[in-house]
C-alpha cells in the first residue's frame, strides 16, 4: 500500500489542472457542463497529497454511460462509483498524478465539494487548520487511508456547516 504523502503546495498545480482540464473537455467535448478543480491542490497555499482533483460534471445524467466510456478508453485507470453516483478515474505522473470524478448536473457531492473549497479559499484559518490536520493524520496513519480519510470526517463537517451559514 501507498504511504500517505503530505506536501507543500505546489505553485504548478493550477497549471497541471489546467491541461487535464483541456485534455478532458478535448475528450469529452460535449458531454461537458463543466470542469472544476476540487480537493487540496484548488486552495492556494494549502498543503495537499500530489494529486490534482477533478470534478467533470455531464450535461445531463443520460450522457453518463457514454461519457463514462470514453474517459475509460483513454489513458485513465476506472475505479467505478463510489457510492455517490460519481465515477472515479486516476492517472499518475512523475510526482503527481490525477484523480477524475465524473457525475451529472445535480450531484450532491460535487455541490458540496465546491462549497468546501470555497470556504476554504476565503478562510485561511481554515485552511492552516486543515493542513495541519492533513499532516498529522498522515503522519499517524502510516499506510492506512481509512484511517487518514475517516480523521478529517468531522473537520469537512463542521466546514460544511460554516459554510452552509454563510449563504
Amino acid at each position: 500500500m501507498r504511504a500517505i504523502n503530505v506536501v507543500d503546495y505546489d505553485p504548478s498545480w493550477p497549471r497541471l489542472f489546467a491541461e487535464i482540464s483541456t485534455e478532458v473537455a478535448a475528450l469529452l467535448g460535449s458531454f461537458v457542463l463543466s470542469i472544476d478543480h476540487i480537493g487540496s491542490t484548488s486552495v492556494p497555499g494549502l498543503a495537499a497529497k500530489p494529486k490534482i482533483d477533478l470534478d467533470v460534471v455531464a450535461i445531463s445524467d443520460e450522457v453518463l454511460p457514454a461519457a463514462i466510456d470514453a474517459v475509460s478508453a483513454a489513458d485513465f485507470v476506472f475505479h467505478g462509483d463510489r457510492g455517490e453516483k460519481r465515477w472515479a478515474f486516476t492517472r499518475d505522473h512523475h510526482g503527481y498524478g490525477f484523480k477524475l470524478y465524473l457525475c451529472g448536473p445535480a450531484n450532491r457531492a460535487h455541490r458540496e465539494r465546491l462549497l468546501f473549497r470555497d470556504y476554504l479559499r476565503n478562510h485561511p484559518q481554515r485552511a492552516t487548520a486543515y493542513a495541519e490536520l492533513k499532516r498529522r493524520l498522515a503522519a499517524e496513519a502510516g499506510n492506512d487511508w481509512d484511517f487518514y480519510t475517516g480523521g478529517k470526517t468531522a473537520f469537512v463537517s463542521e466546514t460544511l456547516r460554516l459554510a452552509r451559514l454563510r449563504r
